[in-house]
């Protein structure tokens, strides 16, 4: 065997397959994504940094018609959901030895476009979308594409939460911690995705035992948000018992609220959607259904890795993942039993 001083020039495929003991074949399948044993891909990549080796990114791309990329399509990288989506993609990403290319829509349906046009030139391998743009006809069930919470009217393969249940949660968590008044406020995109069904879990369990939901549901994109809800709670000043379509929703309705000289839970209590923290070992924002962002994550990159390396398709276009309930704070600790009103 070479000693690694002999590597000054650039180290070829054939350096490490000698230096790992392994077969050129099976370099090559490492070094463009393919799963091989774990014991395997530990020699090659210890080769791979002893030897300094760089893989020719263009031949490579050549040769497979890959760019090993993925793009993750966010509205917006300032709403905390999404930028814990894309660190929990990128980490599933890594496994596959795929880089992540994020394109922050800003709202405008242009930017979604072009990356979509990316990826038929070959200039991304596959696309995850989080999209509330109208961009329906751009999307092609030939593409790998995987959407987050939303369908399109081609048979495009998605991954999304529970969102009925976590709303009837909410609702059932709300009247055990002694809430009377219920009231639900979010938000409405003109493009129908998967997160209108919270709304609609959270009034079927209301219903059910008895009780009204008053409503606060804005159209999108929402100008002077802090306003609409401060109307809303000084006309409705009996509610005690709030659910919002996300956490971050939520966060505006407790701003609202302390200027209004309220405090949570003693006042009201609050439950929002999405399980939101500000690190990954921190305590949640508020009482909170939370999604299994990472859970999420991995599903749409092995979904999307699936479509990409191909023959085979996936069992299911839809992927549902399970919510929980987590105490963070907005809600009391005593529970009582929930009854249907008389």
């Amino acid at each position: 065997m070479k000693d690694a001083n002999q590597f000054s020039a650039k180290a070829t495929m054939k350096d490490v397959a000698e230096r790992a003991g392994v077969g050129l074949g099976t370099v090559s399948r490492v070094v463009n994504g393919f799963r091989v044993k774990d014991s395997t891909y530990e020699k090659v990549q210890t080769a791979i940094r002893e030897l300094n080796y760089q893989p020719d990114e263009y031949a490579r791309g050549l040769k497979t018609n890959r760019s090993n990329i993925v793009a993750l399509i966010v509205p917006t990288i300032w709403h905390p959901f999404f930028s814990q989506f894309a660190y929990h993609v990128e980490k599933e990403l890594q496994q596959h030895h795929y880089k992540l290319l994020i394109c922050n829509a800003d709202g405008d349906a242009s930017n979604e476009i072009e990356y979509i046009e990316m990826l038929k030139k070959n200039k991304v391998d596959g696309i995850i979308g989080i999209t509330y743009s109208d961009i329906d006809k751009y999307i092609l069930s030939s593409l790998p594409f995987v959407s987050i919470d939303r369908h399109f009217s081609e048979n495009v393969y998605y991954v999304t939460a529970e969102n009925f249940v976590g709303g009837q949660i909410a609702a059932e968590q709300l009247l055990m911690r002694g809430s009377k008044q219920l009231a639900y406020i979010g938000g409405t995109n003109i493009y129908e995705n998967e997160t209108v069904l919270r709304k609609a879990g959270f009034y079927d369990y209301a219903s059910k035992h008895g009780y009204s939901v008053a409503t606060l549901d804005m159209p999108e994109p929402i100008d002077n948000l802090e306003g609409h809800i401060k109307t809303f709670i000084q006309e409705n000043p009996e509610l005690d018992g709030f659910f919002t379509v996300n956490d971050f929703m939520a966060l505006h309705v407790m701003k609202v609220m302390q200027a209004l000289g309220k405090s949570c839970p003693d006042d009201y209590q609050l439950i929002g959607f999405d399980g939101l923290k500000t690190a990954e070992n921190q305590d949640y924002l508020l009482s909170t259904i939370a999604q299994p962002i990472d859970q999420m994550a991995n599903a749409a990159v092995e979904l999307l890795m699936t479509l990409i390396k191909g023959p085979e398709q996936p069992s299911s276009h839809r992927v549902v993942l399970p919510v929980h309930f987590r105490e963070g704070g907005t809600t009391r600790k005593k529970l009582i039993k929930t009854k249907k009103r008389p």
